[in-house]
């Protein structure tokens, strides 16, 4: 049983940012950061005062977190990026909107003083003396501080105050992790209202000490508790006053938080059962509950409902099921066979999701090489006259104008170029295609000829493929090729350019080049008569597809099941030592692979690879403080030899998004792993002490807290199955009054005999089934643990603010 949350956000666009540059324009990204960690950047958006980016990300973190915030940036290439703004959303304003926080947020300016972060452990006392009492300050130690200092770490002491008087700590030299264990005493007047308040503060010889932040206290609740010690959040000062609001531009966000607690698998198998027992049926069955989960889920969280209900008959081995017996219930209520698919259905997006979990790989493999030679070549391509920009182009030394003829011609060579790359790629590729991919385009195709028989509707199952794989997969991937992580950044606008355009042939091919889609738009015409090859071919493609048995999908899945599944690949720098000293170390390039069993490396992709460290034995997996080793974006898994004994490995990555997601994979396939630690240290051990803390102890626990259940989530992530059944639980709750409606209707329609016996009644039990699983399961949530308030010491201390 644990208490899951995650944030689940989307960084549309900005508008009206300063500029930064001398240009007049500014190369804006965007840092998102949870409690001051860095979790996520966006690709930056070239000179622009108003970028669109579109990036959505999924993260998975403890419920204890505070705050998520936006920093919007000004990419320079020579000098120190420049910080625009900020958004910050405190965990109390997402908790407040259940449906999430959606709009417009104004930019704020980043003032130091408010940049905190960190904790501070302290122990309170009253404390009698002859003479009355004595309020006894103990102030421990501290960690994840500010780095104030160009050194990466700060000088950092604490100032204590109370009643008119202040008292400080010694100063502990570069480091984020101090350690003090002094103690204060001041006197205590009884009934006084007078607030205790700790401060940390970064010496500097030179100029004026830098803030690290602040907590205050309510002593008067301190007389009935007489003691307390805890870990305390650092807070901001923020009596400073702002600038106007707006003036800084602003952000457009999608954020939603949601916690769960999910039980143990025990409390969700009638659920499972009974929704697997439903599919296996299929429309055979008089139970329809699927329909009715259907009928009953909004437009707006259908996407959301179809993905959980996909992986949930992923994990038990019926997605291929579920997808046929949502074809067959849209092909029955679908008369026109050119509207079929086309909507934003149950079955459309359960395939939508189907097609990422289970295809994108063979996506990556298929449109890979295209999207990137694209990318290289950079050339302008443009077919629509009204939009053409003529270019100067040299001819032995003079320049002279293209004209419009000669640029349409160009463009639509470099077009056919690729198409039919793509094109010759995808007719390749039968074999590479999952086997239950294939074989769920088998029942599609099958279906939908059944359903349409005729001679005129010879086309439509082929439509009917091409639809998801085409205008719903292969496509969007084309004219977004960051989102479908085939690229690190968003296309430039000539770039841009020329993928929509070859989307739009890719589109027209999909649609088995109709009439209609043509007369769309008519100068796309010099693209016909590799489009109507094009058809021809994936006609072919299909039809080789989905000609797949029941024999050759098992012994596909058979071999698959052998191989041990690879979760991350991609190349990382690894520490080495060469000698004696900070100087005498570098890092080396490697090509290192994640599997459920170990993390592995080699000198190139194809080469033997060489096991490095059992999964079974990783014990954390944290990043590294940038002043250890000089360098940004390393990180440290930390892991016992076979001989029981501690080791850490140090890896660098090229960025802070590749950094986050492959600590996020090795988390994930180490959640479970015996022993792992609760504490680290995010400096190296150099010379005879911890860089970070200063502990002359190798052997020390650590002086920071480990981030295990921080992660991203990934399209190729391991399948929750306890999750995904909490996560259908919550939503069928959340429609709970229109399925008792339902059930009535059923129950009085058997009653009066306008429903035939048997199925009706069969429905009504299925459903009335479905209402008390519902029913066990929120009373299984009422009764979990989890769900009492935490009993934490610190917590009867009143904090002001």
């Amino acid at each position: 049983m644990a208490k899951r949350s995650s944030l689940s956000i989307r960084i549309v666009e900005g508008k009206n940012l300063p500029a930064k540059d001398i240009s007049g324009s500014s190369d804006p990204y965007c840092i998102v950061k949870v409690d001051n960690e860095p979790i996520i950047r966006t690709a930056t958006v070239w000179k622009t005062l108003c970028p669109f980016w579109g990036e959505e990300y999924q993260v998975h973190l403890p419920p204890t977190f505070h705050a998520v915030a936006f920093y919007v940036m000004d990419e320079d290439a020579l000098s120190r990026d420049d910080v625009i703004g900020k958004v910050c959303l405190t965990r109390d304003t997402l908790a407040a909107h259940p449906k999430g926080f959606s709009g417009w947020a104004h930019l704020t300016e980043v003032d130091p003083d408010e940049e905190v972060q960190g904790e501070i452990h302290l122990r309170l006392e009253v404390v009698a003396r002859p003479r009355g009492r004595r309020l006894r300050c103990s102030v421990l130690e501290a960690r994840d501080l500010a780095p104030k200092d160009r050194n990466g770490a700060s000088d950092p002491f604490v100032r204590v105050r109370y009643n008119g008087r202040t008292q400080e700590t010694s100063i502990v030299k570069k480091s984020c992790y101090p350690r003090w264990n002094e103690t204060f005493e001041f006197e205590l007047e009884e009934g006084t209202a007078e607030a205790l308040c700790v401060e940390a503060w970064d010496w500097d010889l030179v100029s004026r000490n830098d803030f690290l932040g602040k907590v205050v206290f309510n002593v008067q609740s301190l007389w009935a508790a007489q003691q307390e010690e805890g870990w305390f959040r650092l807070q901001p000062d923020q009596s400073k006053i702002r600038r106007g609001e707006g003036s800084l531009g602003s952000l457009q966000l999608e954020v939603r938080l949601r916690d769960e607690t999910v039980l143990p698998s025990g409390c969700y198998q009638p659920l499972v059962q009974l929704l697997c027992r439903e599919v296996k049926l299929g429309t055979q069955g008089p139970g329809q509950l699927i329909p009715l989960i259907e009928e009953t889920t909004s437009t707006e969280c259908r996407q959301d409902v179809a993905t959980n209900l996909l992986k949930l008959f992923l994990g038990q081995g019926l997605a291929k099921d579920f997808l046929d017996l949502l074809f067959q219930l849209e092909l029955g209520r679908t008369s026109e066979a050119n509207t079929l698919f086309r909507s934003n259905s149950l079955a459309s997006k359960s395939m939508e999701s189907f097609l990422k979990v289970a295809g994108m790989r063979y996506l990556h493999g298929v449109l890979g090489p295209i999207i990137d030679r694209v990318f290289e070549e950079k050339k302008y391509v443009e077919l629509d006259p009204s939009k053409v920009e003529v270019k100067d182009v040299g001819c032995s030394g003079l320049h002279r104008p293209q004209t419009e003829a000669e640029v349409l011609e160009q463009s639509a060579q470099t077009l056919r170029s690729h198409l039919g790359a793509l094109l010759s790629s995808l007719s390749r590729s039968v074999r590479a295609c999952p086997a239950v991919v294939r074989a769920t385009f088998r029942q599609l195709f099958r279906r939908v000829r059944e359903r349409f028989p005729s001679a005129q509707h010879e086309n439509v199952p082929f439509i009917a493929v091409t639809s998801f794989l085409c205008l719903r997969f292969f496509s969007p991937a084309i004219m977004a090729p960051k989102l479908f992580h085939l690229r690190e950044r968003h296309a430039d606008a000539r770039t841009s350019r020329t993928l929509l355009l070859l989307a739009k042939a890719v589109q027209n091919v999909g649609n088995m080049d109709t009439p209609a889609s043509r007369a769309k738009e008519a100068w796309m015409e010099p693209l016909q008569p590799t489009v109507r090859q094009g058809v021809a071919q994936l006609k072919d493609f299909i039809t080789k597809l989905v000609d797949i048995e029941e024999k050759e999908e098992l012994d596909l899945q058979r071999a698959l099941s052998l191989q041990v599944p690879l979760v991350k690949e991609g190349p990382l720098f690894i520490h080495r030592t060469k000698g004696k000293g900070p100087l005498m170390s570098s890092f080396k390039k490697l090509h290192f692979s994640l599997t459920t069993e170990a993390l592995s490396f080699a000198k190139t992709p194809n080469s033997k690879k060489s096991a490095l460290i059992k999964l079974a034995n990783i014990r954390a997996a944290e990043k590294v403080a940038e002043k250890s080793f000089g360098s940004s974006h390393v990180m440290q898994v930390i892991y016992e030899d076979d001989a029981g004994k501690p080791q850490t490995v140090y890896l660098q990555c090229k960025c802070v998004n590749e950094l986050n997601q492959w600590l996020s994979a090795l988390r994930k396939v180490s959640i479970s792993n015996p022993g792992l630690l609760g504490s680290y240290h995010p400096g190296i051990f150099r010379g005879d002490k911890w860089s970070c803390c200063h502990q002359k102890d190798k052997s020390d626990l650590g002086c920071d807290k480990t981030r295990s259940r921080v992660t991203l989530q990934e399209w190729n992530d391991p399948l929750d199955h306890d999750l995904e059944a909490q996560l259908i639980y919550q939503h069928l709750l959340g429609v709970e009054a229109a399925l008792r409606e339902k059930h009535r209707e059923l129950s009085a329609g058997t009653e009066a005999g306008s429903v035939p016996t048997g199925p009706g009644e069969a429905a009504e039990d299925a459903l009335a089934q479905l209402l008390r699983v519902l029913r066990d399961l929120q009373e299984a949530h009422r009764s979990s643990p989890a769900n009492s308030p935490p009993s934490e010491p610190n917590r009867l201390l009143a904090l002001q603010t």
